[in-house]
């Protein structure tokens, strides 16, 4: 991917909560469309390849969530992670994480993440196809800035992290910053 191009147009299964439902499970189904995360807003966007993995709970969720409010004064209005993993998985996920900044987005079947190019077997590991670990930013829906980590391939023996972290994409979030003033 690079800069300048548009987000592929999906429909995301999502579950949704819904006080109406009642019951210990309240949620529904709603499609969310790729228009509908993007459309009007400045996001990152972070990939991931699965929901509880190690990496990924640990160090990139967590940074993109307790970093929020530096992303924010640097005009990002909103943060979202996705993965190949549906929408009941992503939600335990958010759940488990305490997310209250970053929003979770379920590509279940792939789609997206096969249309951004980044969909990988990862059946070294037992996952089946999931994403290659990447981040960008997106300014209504097409991209702005691209960070993908090394080594795209299928089946790859290691999950490399650092160009697509937080820390990363602050920092040329910030070094845009400054030379704007």
């Amino acid at each position: 991917m690079q800069a300048g191009v548009e987000l592929p147009d999906v429909t995301f299964r999502t579950r949704v909560r819904d006080e109406a439902i009642g019951g210990s499970n309240p949620y529904r189904w709603k499609d969310t469309k790729t228009a509908d995360y993007f459309s009007g807003k400045r996001v990152v966007l972070f990939s991931l390849p699965g929901a509880f993995t190690p990496t990924c709970s640990t160090y990139q969720l967590p940074g993109f969530e307790n970093g929020f409010e530096d992303f924010a004064a640097k005009g990002i209005d909103a943060i979202y992670c996705m993965s190949v993993n549906d929408s009941f998985v992503m939600n335990k996920w958010a759940e488990a994480q305490n997310l209250k900044n970053v929003g979770v987005i379920p590509d279940g079947s792939g789609e997206f993440t096969r249309k951004m190019g980044m969909l990988v077997a990862k059946d070294n590991l037992g996952f089946g196809d999931r994403s290659w670990r990447y981040a960008a930013v997106v300014n209504d829906g097409i991209i702005e800035a691209w960070f993908e980590e090394p080594g795209l391939a299928d089946n790859h023996g290691e999950d490399p992290y650092g160009v697509s972290s937080p820390e990363t994409v602050l920092s040329f979030l910030t070094t845009e910053a400054e030379q704007a003033a």
